[in-house]
């Protein structure tokens, strides 16, 4: 049994570490509120763009390779690629595991079905799974916490577009967690390319499409090309955008967990410091008291 010092300093251990986690969940707090009103002002943007391609392509007949199916020939694999985003750091719950699990179901999935699939990981907890686990490995991209911007998802954006348009996959998907609220981050899965542009259900269909008389000014064909690479630099812009809010949302929620994990911790090891303090009080008094009943005896 430990000891009465030996408890105290676990104690004091205990405290110091609900100190850390108090810290960390203030921290994360502060983040997300930021990071929440990021994706706030993002959304809107990203469906509008969204539903424009989708009128413009309706009502004007406009194909494009990024919208298109790429044929796989028969004698050919379907080549994937999954872009995979977790964080650098974890103490953020099952935030990154939940990815990187989904990540390995996939690829083994892939195996089983005889198709070539690829993994290009943003932050470097799924990579760091990946390889422990001696599955695939793939490039990594670091600090997107501390680099985000629109010009990084751009960058990404730019490197996607160019496998894509080069033939080095038939498929880009995007694995992430989306950002429901504080306490609940969704893993998804979104196919990014070739892009599936879909109408807004919450839409009418006359607000849906553009009136075919209109006139564009250039081309439609010209403006459908440059609002897509603009569409999909956003998409990705969004989708690191929702990975970081949950990333601190899921770290806040964590902390508080341990917290108050920690508080209990330090109730019961106080319980038994007492109780044992309270036995060795007893036990000195019934000595003392045996040794002045025997020296009057």
């Amino acid at each position: 049994m430990a000891s009465l010092k030996e408890i105290k300093n676990r104690i004091g251990s205990v405290k110091n570490t609900q100190q850390i986690t108090k810290a960390m969940k203030l921290v994360s707090t502060s983040k997300l509120k930021k990071a929440q009103d990021n994706i706030v002002g993002c959304r809107p943007y990203a469906y509008n763009i969204r539903d424009l391609i989708f009128n413009i392509s309706h009502s004007r007949k406009v194909t494009h390779e990024l919208l298109e199916e790429k044929e796989v020939p028969s004698d050919s694999k379907t080549k994937t690629l999954y872009v995979v985003v977790t964080s650098d750091r974890g103490l953020c719950g099952g935030f990154n595991n939940n990815i990187a699990r989904w990540a390995e179901a996939r690829y083994k999935e892939c195996l089983e079905k005889d198709n070539d699939i690829d993994f290009y990981f943003i932050g470097k907890k799924a990579r760091d799974y990946f390889r422990s686990r001696d599955l695939k490995d793939g490039e990594v991209k670091l600090n997107l916490s501390k680099d985000m911007s629109y010009s990084l998802a751009k960058d990404v954006a730019n490197k996607l577009l160019k496998y894509f348009t080069d033939g080095e996959y038939n498929e880009i998907y995007v694995v992430y967690n989306e950002f429901k609220s504080a306490i609940q981050q969704d893993v998804v899965a979104e196919r990014l390319l070739p892009l599936k542009v879909e109408p807004n259900k919450s839409k009418s269909k006359t607000e849906l499409y553009e009136d075919p008389d209109t006139i564009f000014e250039p081309q439609a064909s010209e403006i459908i090309d440059e609002l897509l690479k603009k569409h999909f630099e956003v998409q990705i812009y969004r989708v690191l955008s929702e990975s970081i809010a949950s990333e601190h949302a899921a770290r806040m929620t964590a902390m508080d967990n341990a917290s108050n994990n920690a508080k209990d911790a330090i109730d019961k090891l106080t319980l038994t410091y007492n109780k044992m303090r309270q036995a060795a009080i007893t036990t000195e008094l019934i000595e003392i008291t045996s040794g002045a009943e025997a020296l009057n005896g």
